[in-house]
């Protein structure tokens, strides 16, 4: 159950870069994510009203305040700066990889916040994973986009607000089902996105076949699937197992976006997508050790004699 949770969650959420590039054809980034999340709410809202009362019961106005601060982080926040990003002409590989560094600003935050311990072998795949960004990320700038040299960093960003929205899920003291925190989160973005497409006199929506078939494309792929599963994967999983699957983003983005709409693919990208698949096994690897060592350690503490040496394989 395990892989095929994270398989779908990797394909789905990749998916969403890929809609946002085909969004990003025919309106700007408020319009495609105030007309992806306006009709969603809507439908969210009735469904709760009408068939979802019990999952609300005994949550309190902090309960949904702290949900709808989470899904102004993971989703208003974290989408906008992937939408800006790639409409100044980011690929979407690179901005898929940009995001994959949430291990390890997680990983460095997990200990403090969280009380996790992250071992050393996960702190190099870590490092790995940073190093394939960085390739990756030259190889595109080089590359002679149109995307200005600052556009790179506004990924980093999304980045930023989407750890910010686990470590504030993640200190919850009441847990909230899925469906809750799903409606909760799509009304928070459909009431910012609006808001910001009016603003900026961005609300009408084109009539292009495409700006619909685009927005189809993220409810039922990017919404439902990637962003479903996230949250889901994170309650199964973890900070840092949930994490590492984002290094796995980057090159199905980065293959599907160079099949689909042409996007530079080349040894140099291809190596640095290498590179943060690498880092995806190290993490794994030093999370099994901890795991095998975590019975040895128990068993001293028992016993009050050194356990034996645990073969972790390095």
């Amino acid at each position: 159950m395990n892989v095929l949770l994270s398989t779908a969650f990797v394909l789905t959420w990749s998916s969403g870069f890929i809609g946002a590039k085909l969004g990003a054809g025919s309106a700007s980034a408020v319009t495609v994510l105030m007309w992806r999340f306006l009709p969603l709410a809507v439908a969210l809202g009735l469904v709760a009203l009408l068939w979802a009362r019990a999952s609300w019961r005994g949550l309190t106005a902090r309960d949904v305040g702290r949900q709808a601060a989470v899904g102004a982080l993971s989703q208003s926040g974290y989408l906008l700066t992937v939408y800006y990003a790639i409409q100044l002409g980011v690929s979407s590989g690179t901005t898929a990889l940009i995001d994959g560094t949430q291990p390890l600003v997680a990983g460095a935050l997990a200990g403090p916040l969280l009380g996790h311990y992250v071992s050393r072998t996960q702190w190099v795949g870590l490092g790995l994973g940073v190093t394939g960004v960085v390739i990756v990320t030259a190889a595109d700038f080089s590359g002679g986009g149109d995307a200005p040299w600052w556009a790179y960093a506004v990924p980093f960003l999304g980045m930023f607000s989407l750890v910010a929205a686990t470590f504030l899920d993640r200190c919850a003291t009441r847990a909230v089902a899925p469906s809750v925190s799903l409606t909760v989160h799509c009304v928070t973005s459909a009431v910012v996105f609006t808001g910001l497409a009016l603003a900026s006199g961005a609300a009408t929506p084109p009539a292009e076949t495409s700006f619909w078939a685009a927005i189809g494309w993220l409810v039922a792929l990017s919404t439902f699937g990637g962003y479903g599963l996230y949250w889901l994967i994170l309650r199964r999983s973890g900070v840092t197992q949930v994490n590492t699957l984002m290094f796995l983003m980057a090159p199905v983005t980065a293959l599907w976006g160079a099949l689909m709409f042409g996007e530079p693919f080349g040894p140099q990208t291809a190596t640095g997508l290498a590179v943060g698949l690498a880092a995806v096994v190290v993490v794994r690897r030093g999370a099994r050790s901890r795991r095998a060592a975590a019975p040895a350690a128990r068993s001293t503490e028992v016993s009050g004699k050194p356990a034996p040496p645990v073969r972790t394989g390095r």
